[in-house]
């Protein structure tokens, strides 16, 4: 494939309308809420080892698909990464423990602490990873002047500034990337 070629079909994993990075169309695509969100390596690492397909959260957005724009903490501290993740499933957080457990033995009774004192919690379904050569905390900085990373998440369509060095982020071909399946 052609570098242009490559460029087209990047691009469409964030919104351009172009054939899927993934080789199918994304329909979904230019819907996605776009955010960023810290992750810790160890988490991140579990995904790519097919043991994370969740994201688990005490607060996330409600029905709608997501665009994750992945910042990693220490000892990474780098914006590096997209996650596609489909609608939240919203439940008490006993169901939310299950889904937990069903993916990865042992990860319900952390996942219950966690969220046992809510109401109700979230697990986000992962559908797609793709990791970028991303940009060091201090880059961020420089470029942004200043930068905190979030602790829960950040709507992107609110920091337009943010999303457009998330963009430039994400403008080059991926280093690697996967579908999860087995929600």
């Amino acid at each position: 494939m052609s570098d242009r070629s490559m460029d087209r079909v990047t691009m469409n994993l964030f919104g351009s309308g172009q054939p899927s990075l993934f080789g199918d169309d994304d329909p979904v695509g230019d819907r996605r809420e776009p955010v960023l969100m810290s992750l810790n390596p160890v988490y991140y690492d579990l995904i790519w080892a097919g043991e994370k397909r969740h994201e688990f959260r005490r607060r996330f957005l409600v029905g709608q698909s997501v665009r994750w724009y992945v910042y990693l903490t220490a000892p990474v501290a780098r914006l590096s990464a997209v996650i596609d993740l489909g609608p939240a499933v919203v439940d008490v957080p006993q169901r939310i423990a299950e889904i937990a457990e069903q993916a990865r033995v042992g990860n319900g009774a952390s996942v219950w602490e966690y969220v046992r004192d809510l109401d109700q919690a979230f697990a986000i379904p992962i559908q797609r990873v793709a990791e970028y050569p991303g940009m060091p905390l201090e880059q961020l900085r420089t470029e942004l002047g200043a930068f905190q990373p979030p602790q829960g998440y950040t709507k992107l369509r609110q920091q337009p500034d943010l999303l457009s060095i998330c963009d430039k982020v994400t403008a080059d071909s991926p280093i690697r990337e996967m579908t999860v399946t087995g929600h």
